[in-house]
């Protein structure tokens, strides 16, 4: 059974990063990425796999230190369930960078792997995507205020 619901958390993870990285400009996959509730189904699976190693667990968030940790990773379903929460933040973390590149318009060839970047190693992805966000932040566009054309950073208001 731990095998099958550790698969599981990255099956049900698996449709938001789709939508996210192949069809980023459909209207659907903004109104996803923009609800947390998407990572529910994997924190289900994570109580399922943390519940039966919750004495383990809390012993190791409690007083955490390297020799716990290995040991409550070396049961499956210690294992498992840090497995569940990795993948259920790496997946917030990804729609959140979605929700960045499209507020900022970084193109989708851009966006796209870097969001498969944060799948297989998340800590890289992030520290590429700071700085680009960073920089693109800075960005001065043109608009029209009161007839006068002025610069604001940030894209025009209603575009994203």
């Amino acid at each position: 059974m731990t095998g099958f619901l550790f698969e599981l958390s990255f099956w049900l993870a698996a449709p938001v990063w789709l939508l996210m990285i192949l069809a980023p400009a459909w209207g659907p996959t903004a109104r996803i990425a923009a609800s947390p509730l998407t990572v529910v189904p994997i924190l289900l699976v994570y109580l399922a796999l943390a519940l039966p190693v919750l004495p383990e667990l809390w012993a190791t968030v409690r007083s955490p230190d390297l020799d716990g940790f290995r040991d409550l990773t070396a049961l499956a379903d210690g294992a498992g369930a840090i497995w569940a929460q990795v993948i259920a933040w790496d997946l917030l973390l990804g729609q959140w960078m979605y929700r960045e590149g499209r507020r900022l318009g970084v193109h989708p060839l851009v966006m796209g792997p870097l969001l498969v970047l944060t799948i297989l190693l998340s800590p890289f992805a992030l520290l590429l995507f700071l700085p680009l966000r960073e920089v693109l932040g800075r960005r001065e566009y043109p608009t029209l205020s009161g007839g006068c054309l002025r610069y604001d950073s940030g894209p025009p208001k209603g575009q994203s």
